[in-house]
C-alpha cells in the first residue's frame, strides 16, 4: 500500500460555536494530523460565510507551525485571481524561511466566496494588468524562483514553499506541468469518473509528478452513522450567461451567486461527488480501490462534516485503519 493520506480543512463553524472555537479545532486536528501520520495539512480560503473561519489561511499556516514539529502544513489553496502574485511569494517565502522544507503553496483558480466578497476584494486592482490567470501563476511562479535580478520577492529561503495548482480540468493539469508544478485533481468538487480518467491521463503525458486527488471521505463507527452524515452535504455547480462558473455548497448559494453576478444562470445542478462514506475499513478499502485504478500517490482528505466530535472522530479512524500495522516515526 504505496499512497499517502493529508488533510484539507476549512475551520468550519457548528452550530452553537464561535469562529474561535472552529480554529481552535483547526489547530488541534493539525497536531493529531501530525501524531497520526498524515502527510500535509492544507487550510482552504473562503470569504464572506459565517460557516466558515477560514479566509487567510497564510495566517493559520504560521500559526500552525508555529505548534507542529515535522507534518507539511499550507493553503488548498490562495485564490490568486484576489491577488498580487508579488505580495503571495513574499507571504510563502516568510513561511518557508520559518519552517523550512515544510510549506506548501497550494493556489486555486475559484474566488473562493460569492461575487460581493471578489468584488470588495479586488476593489482598486486592474485586472487588465494583472492579466490572466496562467499569466498571475507565471508571476508567481518567478517570483518564488531564487533571482539577483533588482527585484525580488525577500526573503528567498533556501526551501521553498512547494507549488500545487488545485483544478478539475485538462487544462488546469497542462497549466501546472508547464510550470513544473504539482497538480491536485479537486474530485472533492467535480467527482466524474471520465473527467478523472480524462485529467490523470494528460497529467502523465504532460509531467512526471505524482498523482494527488482530493476527495470528501466520511468515516463512522457504522455505515449507518456514515450515511447519515454524508446526507447534509451538497455540491452544486452552477453556469451563468456571462460566462461563470463555478461551484458552491448548497443550491441556496448557487441562486445567490447568480443574484450577485447580476447574471442569468443558464444551468443550476447538483453535482456528483467522490464522497466516501462508511466505516473506517470500507473507507480505506475504496481509497485502496482508486489507488489501484488510477495509480493515485496521494489523497487531499476534505471532511465536509462541522460538528467537532464527529469530525476529529472521522480523521482519526481514517488513520488509523490507513496505517495499521506500520511503525510512524
Amino acid at each position: 500500500m504505496s499512497w499517502r493520506i493529508s488533510i484539507l480543512d476549512k475551520s468550519p463553524v457548528a452550530e452553537n460555536e464561535t469562529a474561535a472555537d472552529a480554529l481552535a479545532r483547526t489547530l488541534s486536528l493539525a497536531k493529531q494530523a501530525e501524531a497520526l501520520g498524515f502527510h500535509r495539512f492544507w487550510i482552504a480560503e473562503h470569504h464572506n460565510t459565517d460557516q466558515l473561519a477560514s479566509p487567510s489561511p497564510e495566517l493559520l499556516i504560521a500559526w500552525i507551525l508555529g505548534q507542529t514539529k515535522r507534518i507539511r502544513v499550507g493553503s488548498g489553496g490562495v485564490m490568486l485571481q484576489h491577488y498580487s502574485p508579488y505580495k503571495v511569494a513574499e507571504n510563502f517565502n516568510v513561511l518557508a524561511a520559518i519552517a523550512p522544507g515544510r510549506v506548501d503553496l497550494g493556489v486555486g483558480k475559484a474566488p473562493g466566496g460569492l461575487p460581493l466578497s471578489t468584488h470588495a476584494l479586488q476593489r482598486g486592482l486592474n485586472q487588465q494588468e494583472k492579466g490572466s490567470f496562467a499569466e498571475q501563476l507565471a508571476q508567481l511562479n518567478g517570483w518564488l524562483s531564487p533571482s539577483d535580478n533588482e527585484l525580488r520577492a525577500t526573503p528567498q529561503p533556501a526551501t521553498p514553499a512547494q507549488g500545487f495548482l488545485l483544478g478539475a480540468s485538462t487544462d488546469s493539469a497542462r497549466l501546472a506541468a508547464s510550470l513544473d508544478w504539482n497538480f491536485v485533481f479537486a474530485a472533492h468538487l467535480n467527482g466524474d469518473p471520465d473527467l478523472l480518467r480524462d485529467v490523470i491521463a494528460t497529467w502523465r503525458a504532460n509531467s512526471s509528478r505524482e498523482v494527488i486527488v482530493a476527495v470528501q471521505a466520511i468515516v463512522a463507527s457504522t455505515q449507518a452513522q456514515a450515511d447519515e452524515l454524508a446526507q447534509k452535504v451538497e455540491v452544486w455547480g452552477v453556469e451563468l450567461a456571462n460566462g461563470q462558473r463555478v461551484t458552491v455548497a448548497s443550491e441556496e448559494q448557487a441562486y445567490a451567486f447568480a443574484r450577485q453576478a447580476g447574471s442569468e444562470p443558464l444551468r443550476i445542478a447538483r453535482r456528483a461527488q467522490s464522497l466516501l462514506a462508511g466505516t473506517a475499513e470500507s473507507v480505506r478499502q475504496q481509497l485502496q480501490t482508486l489507488h489501484e485504478t488510477w495509480g493515485i500517490d496521494e489523497f487531499i482528505i476534505d471532511t465536509p462534516v462541522a460538528e467537532g466530535n464527529a469530525r476529529t472522530q472521522s480523521l482519526r479512524l481514517l488513520a488509523q485503519a490507513r496505517f495499521a500495522g506500520e511503525v510512524l516515526v
